[in-house]
């Protein structure tokens, strides 16, 4: 990227990719939405497309430039749009076909931070068929999460406190996939880690209502509470940013995402997991972090698009 600062003539016409038809669909469309509102503010020549089956056709036809990837879930946030653009040669917003696919699926995640020594809760791998429910409770441990592999939004997941719950559990994370992951459950404070450009922006400490911060809480709810300055000690809140981005990068993820963590009772840190298109609604994580740092919606909005740049991936 040149140190020029481009203008909106030389990014020319974005198509804002929204919808879609994964389980997140609605949130998708809220999200593409403020988006395209903000670069409209801008003066960016830009477009609604709602993804179906007829994307790439629509893209060929549309006379597009580059692309604001606001998919949400499967379809757009695993590499499936990314490589489509690839094949097209139409830059985009975010990470590119490796980090996003790996960034998707939780366990190949999972694998990788436990290689790097990246602390992450312990777990187990449940696919379809005959299960040891005893074996899975002593190997996870209880409490445990059941969530399936490759979903976003704590779609499908359940906290699992006995062992005959899990056949529920299971039951319900099967709708979304087929391959669950079973994870020892943290019992602490959550945060999340927004990423832009390779710079940190100011952790959040996330207090939900209910149990824990699910679907209805993070998109839905009026009650949950968002805390940032999240109340770490500035050289903590320091090591635990680093320690995301070096996360971040790891599965292959570019541009801009979150990190998403717990802090337990003894005070150790566990990383959970990598979202590479967070949401960009009313209700969302990154922006609320980008205006602790200084950043309003339409700023944020630009530098994201500015990462489509050729050389910024």
């Amino acid at each position: 990227m040149s140190s020029a600062a481009p203008t909106v003539a030389e990014l020319g016409k974005v198509a804002v990719l929204m919808g879609g038809w994964a389980a997140e669909r609605d949130v998708s469309l809220k999200s593409g939405a403020a988006v395209l509102a903000a670069l409209q503010r801008r003066g960016v020549a830009v477009e609604a497309v709602d993804v179906g089956r007829d994307i790439l056709d629509r893209l060929r036809e549309g006379g597009f430039d580059r692309a604001f990837i606001a998919l949400h879930g499967r379809g757009g946030e695993d590499g499936v749009i990314q490589g489509a653009l690839d094949l097209l040669q139409l830059p985009y917003t975010g990470s590119g076909v490796l980090g996003s696919a790996i960034g998707m699926d939780k366990v190949r995640t999972k694998q990788i931070w436990q290689a790097m020594g990246i602390p992450t809760p312990g777990h187990a791998v449940i696919r379809r068929g005959p299960l040891d429910l005893a074996d899975l409770a002593a190997h996870v441990g209880l409490p445990m999460a059941i969530k399936p592999a490759r979903e976003g939004s704590t779609i499908g997941i359940s906290r699992v406190d006995r062992q005959e719950e899990v056949a529920e559990a299971c039951a319900a994370g099967f709708r979304h996939d087929d391959v669950l992951l079973a994870e020892r459950w943290i019992q602490g404070e959550e945060y999340t880690v927004a990423v832009l450009n390779g710079r940190v922006l100011p952790m959040i400490r996330i207090e939900p209502a209910a149990d824990f911060y699910d679907y209805a809480a993070k998109y839905h709810s009026n009650e949950t509470q968002y805390h940032c300055p999240c109340g770490l000690a500035p050289e903590r809140e320091q090591a635990l940013g680093e320690l995301a981005l070096q996360a971040f990068e790891a599965v292959g993820a570019t541009g801009w995402g979150r990190v998403d963590l717990m802090i337990d009772a003894d005070g150790e840190a566990w990383l959970l997991e990598v979202n590479t298109i967070p949401g960009m609604t009313d209700h969302s994580l990154v922006p609320m972090a980008a205006a602790a740092a200084g950043i309003d919606f339409d700023e944020l909005v630009w530098q994201i698009l500015l990462g489509s740049l050729e050389g910024a991936r």
